[in-house]
């Protein structure tokens, strides 16, 4: 990445980035926790300052009080210390897929740095626990179903409260195994949580902010790859370079759009010369290659935006109620929980992904037909001759790309704006930021597969043009190199052949190598 990166994340009170969550979720890189004296002397006055306030006879909701609904019952003196029991058990009513071993990382990581702000009221001994099931390995396993996303992610949160007191069951080694055992394999003791704790644990957006780090860096090289892969389709389809003029671009500032059109020039060798349009068969390219720039440049423009509301929202105290330990200590009761930063950060990068699928199926749309190929033959067969008849070329895979981008597109409907009113009407407006994350993520793995798609297309096309009509096609080092691993991976099409098999080794390898195929 072109700088030094330490194989530790610190986690405090300073700022942790979305490209530091990714390398956790990765294990490129291992948590530890501040040792900062004025951090663990915050952290510490935390559990003291609800105990003073309890014995003074403040309310505390979730400490004295119920939850939720519940706020108007009081719980006696002696029932506070089972209340965290209780808390955690009830919300464990999960379903459906289980969060995979990235985004679980991810949802740790994210819970732990919210705690560490210490507005929470936690042990230090607690922050250690979350730490430890990070630097070991041991994953809870949470269904990834149930959360409204505003009193924070209960339910999936919940499942990291219950394996911290050696409950439920967690991933570790590749095996699911109780977590009572697996935190003795790794030399833990379960905790047993203290008033506050167990609703610290729960009441936050850590789940959807976790996934919401994953997708951001998914998006990102999503708009590199779309761009690689468009000046690939334009050189395949004999497309005219003037389009991207430098000068051309600066009348529009948008930064993404000029982003996009740069990378492109640079990608094709473009220079600044004037163009001679007299000699050029149709002077203005169809939309899905012309076009591009702006089309990438409106996801590369909301990036940033995005990456601000994730970033914002990690390194926040998404707590209820904050404990403020600063002069004798005082409670606030909010909802620092809601998540609606991140449902319109997912709402907003799912239907930017989607738009990329949707311009690499119109692409590959024209690398295949005849009519809009400018000479390439009828879907990309590389077969010749006589058995050309029953040879289909990407037919087949065309039809599959077409299929992932309807799916991508149907599943752009903004999650946010479905709030049901839930829990005798106390959360009577929630964000929905947990489906929206999980939303995007779909939309993210379809438009995945069409990447892997144009990626074939691209292969076929770019060889016919050099190896068969013995073109030299002019493209920069890196683009070469990038089209070279494409070559690798997936062998050209002669004869009709299984292509589910290479399409599944594209995806893995943009899933599993981030940033290293641009």
């Amino acid at each position: 990445m072109g700088h030094y990166l330490s194989n530790k994340v610190t986690i405090g009170c300073n700022h942790i980035s979305i490209e530091d969550i990714a390398r956790l979720s990765s294990q490129e890189a291992i948590c530890e926790l501040s040792s900062q004296q004025d951090f663990v002397d915050r952290i510490r006055l935390g559990p003291a300052t609800v105990e003073k306030l309890v014995k003074e006879g403040h309310v505390i909701y979730g400490v004295t009080t119920g939850l939720g609904e519940s706020c108007t019952v009081t719980i006696s003196p002696e029932l506070i210390a089972e209340l965290p029991s209780h808390v955690i058990q009830f919300h464990g009513c999960g379903s459906g897929a289980y969060f995979d071993a990235e985004q679980t990382r991810a949802i740790l990581a994210a819970r732990l740095i919210s705690l560490a702000k210490g507005y929470s009221g936690v042990r230090l001994e607690l922050l250690e626990q979350i730490a430890g099931l990070l630097k070991n390995d041991v994953l809870p396993r949470i269904p990834q179903e149930g959360s409204v996303g505003a009193s924070g992610d209960l339910t999936p949160l919940s499942y990291i409260g219950a394996v911290l007191c050696g409950y439920r069951d967690v991933l570790y080694q590749g095996e699911v195994i109780p977590a009572k055992v697996a935190l003795a394999k790794v030399g833990m003791t379960p905790l047993t949580l203290i008033p506050k704790e167990a609703l610290a644990l729960i009441n936050g957006t850590s789940a959807m902010t976790g996934v919401a780090c994953l997708a951001y860096q998914r998006a990102l090289q999503i708009s590199h790859l779309a761009t690689r892969l468009t000046s690939l389709t334009i050189l395949a389809l004999k497309g005219n370079l003037f389009h991207y003029d430098e000068t051309l671009f600066s009348v529009k500032p948008h930064p993404g759009q000029q982003r996009v059109a740069a990378r492109i020039r640079q990608d094709l060798l473009i220079s600044t010369a004037p163009q001679n349009y007299s000699k050029v068969h149709r002077i203005q390219d169809r939309y899905s290659t012309r076009c591009a720039p702006h089309i990438i440049g409106v996801l590369e423009d909301l990036l940033p935006f995005c990456k601000g509301l994730i970033e914002g929202e990690l390194n926040s105290a998404n707590d209820n109620p904050i404990i403020d330990v600063a002069d004798g200590g005082r409670v606030f009761h909010g909802a620092m929980f809601y998540g609606g930063h991140i449902a319109a950060a997912m709402d907003t990068l799912k239907v930017q992904v989607a738009n990329m699928a949707d311009l690499m199926d119109r692409q590959m749309a024209s690398l295949v037909d005849p009519n809009y190929s400018n000479g390439l033959p009828s879907n990309l067969s590389g077969c010749v001759g006589e058995r050309a008849a029953i040879n289909h070329g990407l037919k087949g895979l065309q039809i599959s790309v077409s299929a992932w981008t309807a799916e991508a597109l149907k599943g752009t409907m903004p999650a946010s704006v479905f709030s049901r009113s839930t829990e005798c009407h106390n959360q009577d407006k929630v964000s929905m930021g947990t489906i929206a994350a999980r939303d995007c993520v779909r939309v993210l793995e379809l438009t995945e597969q069409v990447v892997a798609g144009l990626m074939i297309a691209v292969r076929q096309a770019v060889t016919i043009r050099e190896e068969r009509e013995g073109l030299k096609l002019q493209m920069s080092g890196e683009s070469r190199q990038f089209f070279n691993e494409i070559k690798e991976m997936a062998e050209f099409v002669e004869e009709d052949r299984f292509l589910d098999p290479i399409v599944r080794k594209l995806v893995a390898k943009i899933r599993d190598e981030p940033r290293k195929l641009y």
